[in-house]
């Protein structure tokens, strides 16, 4: 057995809680038991699933806080935006849980001679490997409208959320599911790779879904690959957030910040890129730097903070290379740039400006609290800019017009595109990324399938 998780509070630098990792002999245990538990809930008629997963929803509100402080200590998460993550949880547990079985039912085809229909079966076990940035929401996210389905998980969650994992297995045996339909694998981060490729291989396992790094991403969709089963990758992001000569240019400033700054700046999802119009560039620039600057960055428990510390030392040093790099190469620095002195691990929010193709903050997905300005010269520079990325996951862009809006994301590839709004993930639209943010769809109709069986049914008379 590899050495024990230690789980350390980023925004002070003290270690929180140590968890003896597993062995095989006690994998291959949960893996068994995860199983029989798997096959026996598919069983279960999808009424009762959904009656389940509606409890699911009251038993997440009633621990809103005890999720959220276990977000806050492990990985820096400002505390409003931790219960924030864990209501969200709970609504979408409330949408598939009136939805979701009218989704998941049979549909019939007229076929002359024969009675046929479609039907959504479980695909049985599903292995999934979740990130620290949304230690609750990620999770909740795929396991929700899965289980739902009729599917177990195998959850092997990030190491330095450890605590936050345990805590949502347990959670979910109390709103009334089955003991170890939902397992959280303790694995030390040295043994991940070999035990997710050995997972994925054995037959017990229906299929794998992944959110995380690129790398990780290529790792286990190869192994999938090898063993052909379905998987779902939710990977990187350097979204654009484009605004146009005719936009609300405050409004869109204040957006901005909101859409870059989230979470820390910890999200795939967050708007990374700004490709503002150059008419408007300095008008946006003043106000996007002036709401940076008010910013308030400090301890992620105190409900004034906006901006918490970044989950790892090693996050912050890569902000900081990319910053460097950045600036070397002919970008401006604007306001901050530098860790924050002291305990934890803290940056200051930071704005770069004259960025483009060939510099790592434009180039490279930024995962903290860097934005990156580039202008555009017109509607098509705005589009190539945009465009110029390994990555497609989330859009923004912000007009006076929508149909031009509208026609300039249908030139941008992405999962998804917002007109005049910030991008987030919500139960009710499909959620995913194109090109090296991954493939498959998370949430609503397409994300309850995704793990399903989908069966064709004729019957002759």
């Amino acid at each position: 057995m590899s050495a024990a998780i230690r789980t350390v509070n980023p925004a002070t630098g003290q270690p929180l809680a140590s968890y003896d990792t597993w062995d095989t002999a006690r994998i291959e245990a949960a893996v068994e038991r995860a199983h029989a538990a798997s096959r026996a809930w598919a069983l279960v008629p999808v009424a009762e699933r959904a009656a389940r997963v509606a409890h699911l929803a009251r038993t997440l509100r009633e621990h809103k806080d005890r999720l959220a402080h276990l977000a806050v200590t492990e990985m820096g998460k400002p505390v409003g935006e931790a219960e924030a993550e864990v209501e969200k949880s709970a609504l979408t547990a409330e949408y598939y849980a009136e939805r979701g079985p009218g989704i998941l039912a049979d549909e019939h085809v007229a076929i002359d001679g024969a009675e046929a229909w479609v039907a959504y079966e479980p695909a049985g076990l599903v292995l999934a490997v979740m990130p620290w940035n949304f230690p609750v929401w990620q999770v909740m996210r795929f396991a929700i409208p899965s289980l739902l389905a009729g599917n177990g998980v195998l959850l092997k969650h990030a190491s330095n959320v450890t605590g936050g994992a345990l805590a949502l297995q347990d959670l979910i045996v109390e709103a009334g599911f089955p003991e170890h339909l939902v397992t959280t694998l303790v694995i030390a981060d040295a043994d991940v790779p070999d035990t997710t490729s050995r997972l994925i291989e054995d037959d017990r396992i229906a299929a794998v879904t992944l959110t995380g790094s690129n790398r990780a991403g290529a790792a286990v969709g190869a192994a999938a690959g090898r063993a052909a089963k379905k998987s779902v990758l939710e990977l990187g992001g350097s979204d654009a957030f484009v605004v146009l000569d005719d936009a609300d240019v405050g409004a869109a400033a204040a957006a901005a910040v909101r859409a870059r700054f989230a979470n820390s700046g910890q999200s795939c999802v967050c708007a990374k890129r700004f490709i503002v119009a150059e008419a408007v560039m300095d008008a946006f620039t003043t106000a996007f730097i002036a709401g940076v600057e008010r910013l308030r960055i400090g301890d992620p428990h105190d409900r004034s903070t906006q901006v918490g510390p970044l989950a790892r030392g090693d996050l912050r040093e890569a902000i900081a290379r990319q910053v460097e790099e950045s600036v070397a190469a002919g970008a401006r620095l604007l306001t901050g740039g530098k860790p924050l002195p002291g305990e934890g691990c803290f940056f200051q929010p930071t704005v770069l400006t004259d960025t483009g193709p060939g510099m790592a903050a434009f180039d490279e997905e930024t995962f903290g609290p860097l934005a990156a300005l580039a202008v555009a010269r017109d509607d098509d520079d705005a589009a190539r800019l945009a465009d110029a990325t390994s990555f497609g996951l989330g859009l923004s862009v912000w007009t006076a017009d929508t149909g031009r809006g509208i026609a300039l994301a249908r030139r941008i590839t992405s999962g998804a595109a917002f007109v005049n709004a910030v991008v987030a993930s919500d139960p009710r639209l499909p959620f995913g990324g194109t090109k090296r943010s991954g493939y498959g769809r998370e949430l609503a109709g397409a994300g309850i399938r995704e793990f399903t069986n989908t069966r064709a049914y004729w019957v002759a008379p």
